[in-house]
Order: structure tokens, then sequence, then C-alpha cells
């Protein structure tokens, strides 16, 4: 990369850093990769869920230059006095995997990755809360489909199913078939089933309409939906 390309992209970094920094008090390479239109949404989602090996087979560009947006962010955050705070990050399936971000699996690129960059100006308070959102697993995401489908396992069928790489599969063959079906509308049940439950998923549905998924509910424990709705 020539001289007034480096250049380009440590302000294309560090703009995407300032506006991550500001609106969540902390940064990450995954907000600055999406802010500078390397990465799409529903590419990252795809990752979260297990879909793709690693992240950079969704990132638009080589991985030289992705190693130094890696690099200028380090660069900026350190010079701007912020704390590094490393996050595991683990996939949104029953798994709860460990997600892999680079094609190299370079163990120095990884942490690069998985720094969060978090303002030294926050009350431990607010700290402590980032901090533990960012290392928080991903909920789990079930679907209810308009289509009739069949599990890419059993080669069964039913009401919900969950994404898996291969495709789609039933709760049963993903392990989550003993969880219940809690419809939305009760902030308070939703509330204790959510807080009861060891294991539970959102459950969303197309709306054709609108183009987006909508929450329809939970999937929780049976012991955690008579808990929250005696």
């Amino acid at each position: 990369m020539g001289r007034d390309g480096q250049r380009k992209l440590e302000e294309r970094v560090e703009t995407a850093a300032a506006a991550a920094l500001t609106r969540q008090r902390f940064v990450s390479a995954v907000d600055v990769l999406a802010g500078i239109g390397w990465l799409d949404g529903n590419l990252i989602k795809h990752w979260k869920q297990g879909r793709l090996d690693h992240l950079e087979a969704a990132i638009q560009t080589n991985p030289a230059r992705i190693g130094s947006a890696l690099r200028l962010l380090s660069t900026w955050a350190t010079a701007k006095g912020l704390d590094p705070v490393e996050t595991e990050y683990v996939s949104q399936t029953p798994a709860r995997a460990p997600l892999r971000f680079s094609a190299s699996g370079d163990a120095e690129r990884e942490r690069l990755y998985r720094t969060h960059w978090i303002s030294p100006k926050l009350s431990p308070a607010k700290r402590d809360r980032i901090v533990e959102k960012a290392e928080r697993p991903p909920e789990l995401v079930v679907i209810q489909p308009l289509d009739a489908w069949s599990c890419h396992r059993c080669g069964g069928s039913g009401d919900l199913l969950i994404m898996e790489d291969p495709g789609p599969s039933c709760l049963a063959c993903a392990g989550l078939g003993e969880l219940v079906f809690l419809p939305a509308g009760d902030a308070r049940a939703t509330r204790r089933a959510k807080a009861k439950s060891g294991v539970y998923a959102v459950v969303v549905r197309f709306s054709r309409a609108r183009k987006r998924y909508e929450r329809k509910g939970l999937v929780v424990e049976p012991d955690a939906l008579r808990d929250a709705t005696d």
C-alpha cells in the first residue's frame, strides 16, 4: 500500500473508531471494519451463527489491508489512552463454540480482533456493565418458518427451526427439543422465564409485509415456563 493509501486508510479507521466510541463508549475491530464499509451486517450475523469458518471470509478486501486496519486501530486507541479488554466471542448456536476471526488463525491477529477498547472516563460500574455485556453470549434465535422445510440432519420438520451452516435443523437435533414456547405479549412472564431458564432462545418469524424478522416469543425450559406463568 502506498503512502497516500495508508494515510487514507488511517483517516477512515480513525473516523469509524471515533464514531463507535462516541456511540457506545468502546470500540472493537468489528465496529471499525463495519464502519469503513468492509463488513456487511448480514455477513456478521452469518459468522456469529457459525455459518462462516472465519470472519475474514466476509471482509471485502485483502488480508494485508485488514492487518493494516487492525494495527491502525490499536495505535489510535493506545494514543487516546483507551483501556484494552480482551473479549471472548462465541457462536450464536447451542454449542457456543469459540468464533474464529482470521483466515490464518495467527494468535496476535486474533487478539487484535478480540480486543475491545474502552473509554477510561467511565465509572467502574459503567465499565463493568460494558465488559459484562460484551462477554455475554449472544441470544439463540429460532425461526417460525413460513414455508415447508426439512431438517438437514434427520429429514424431519416442525413448527420451529434453527439455522446451521449445512441448513435448517429441527430443535431436537440441535439439542433444544425439550424447550417449550412462550408467546410474546406478557413482559413480566417473559422476563421471569428468561431469568429462570438455563437455556432459552428467541423465536422470530419473517414478515413479508415489513420485510424483516419480528419477535414472536421465547422457547424456554418447561419448569421456567411454569414458574413464570403461575
